[in-house]
């Protein structure tokens, strides 16, 4: 544990170091923007059709694809784990295997063939029904290694339309025509990543923060040097409140492109901030308010919250006064005299 996530402060009701950490716990800012092992085979968790029909079973249905998001078209061996148990064994058809198990919780896939990386994917059963999860597999090189990621498949005419009609309807915030172009970009190319991050930007513009994750997780496996998506991807876990998870690919954005934009910097700080790395969101959230130039107020008050919890309080005062006075009549200005007033109140800043 960083000695600063022991320093969290309220800029307000500042006593004792365990009393601190509630005030600001009050004022959270969100983005508008897997025991044990079976003996046999007998133990394993394959239900049935006959129960998955009667609900007491779910199928996980495993769609395999190559590198380029098509539909696998050679025979691939599927594994089924429940934890560290088996559950069984498949073999694809055009790229598909299926299981019906008798258990919710957590399962994990591990696709194997002939030429290709073995590869891996969880998935997670919470309600009786169909459950969904692809897997991409990649040729390796003759030392045995995976082949370097190629480039990105170029999309068909009547998909590359679409999808240009889609981004330009969500450019202007026309979300039922970008809905429908979408749409149709993704029957015509589902595994392409351009159209897969277009999906999961419309999925975010909807605040449907589980469907953008989905998209967006499936954008970075096909392009894994996509700043963009790891950075849109980090956004829809952020909204979702699982700061730690968006922390990995908010880093990973900035590593691809250093020179990102401030809301990738933001929604960063954000989750620095809430997973109590308070050393790093103050440094995240002053850079994502210079490079904003001030069109995002929100982040001064971001700003101010970690400079207090780092004890920095004479910082956030200024902050949270340079706040007032260039956005007193803002609906954020009530809290900034608050947070501001608390601090006068505890005696970590003088009166004036």
């Amino acid at each position: 544990m960083r000695d600063s996530r022991r320093r969290a402060q309220d800029p307000g009701q500042v006593r004792t170091r365990k009393s601190v950490s509630g005030f600001f716990a009050r004022f959270l800012l969100f983005v508008p923007p897997c025991l044990a092992l079976a003996t046999s085979l007998l133990g394993q968790d394959v239900g049935s059709e006959e129960k998955e029909f009667l609900g007491s079973g779910s199928v996980i249905t495993v769609k395999v694809h190559d590198a380029s998001g098509e539909s696998f078209g050679s025979s691939a061996v599927v594994k089924l784990f429940h934890g560290i148990a088996p559950s069984g064994q498949r073999d694809t058809s055009r790229g598909v295997a299926e299981f019906v198990v008798n258990s919710l919780g957590e399962f994990t896939v591990v696709v194997a063939a002939p030429g290709y990386a073995e590869a891996q994917e969880d998935v997670s059963v919470r309600t009786t029904g169909r459950t969904q999860v692809d897997v991409y597999l990649r040729r390796t090189s003759p030392g045995g290694t995976a082949a370097a990621v190629p480039g990105k498949p170029v999309l068909a005419p009547k998909a590359q339309e679409a999808l240009n009609r889609g981004l330009q309807a969500l450019k202007e915030n026309k979300l039922v025509q970008a809905e429908k172009y979408v749409e149709e970009a993704v029957r015509l190319a589902p595994g392409n990543p351009d159209v897969l991050y277009v999906q999961g930007v419309l999925s975010l513009k909807q605040r449907n923060w589980g469907q953008a994750q989905t998209a967006l997780e499936k954008a970075t496996q096909m392009d894994p040097n996509s700043a963009r998506a790891f950075s849109a991807l980090g956004m829809a876990l952020c909204n979702e409140g699982n700061y730690e998870a968006a922390i990995a690919p908010l880093e990973k954005s900035l590593q691809l492109e250093p020179a990102s934009t401030w809301q990738t910097r933001w929604a960063l700080a954000k989750s620095y901030y809430h997973h109590q790395q308070y050393d790093e969101s103050l440094k995240m959230s002053q850079e994502a308010l210079v490079q904003s130039n001030g069109s995002e107020p929100d982040i001064a008050l971001l700003l101010a919250q970690s400079q207090t919890a780092v004890e920095r309080y004479e910082e956030a005062a200024r902050t949270l006064r340079e706040f007032l006075r260039e956005h007193s009549d803002s609906q954020e200005a009530a809290t900034a005299r608050r947070w501001l007033e608390q601090l006068r109140a505890s005696g970590k800043i003088g009166a004036n």
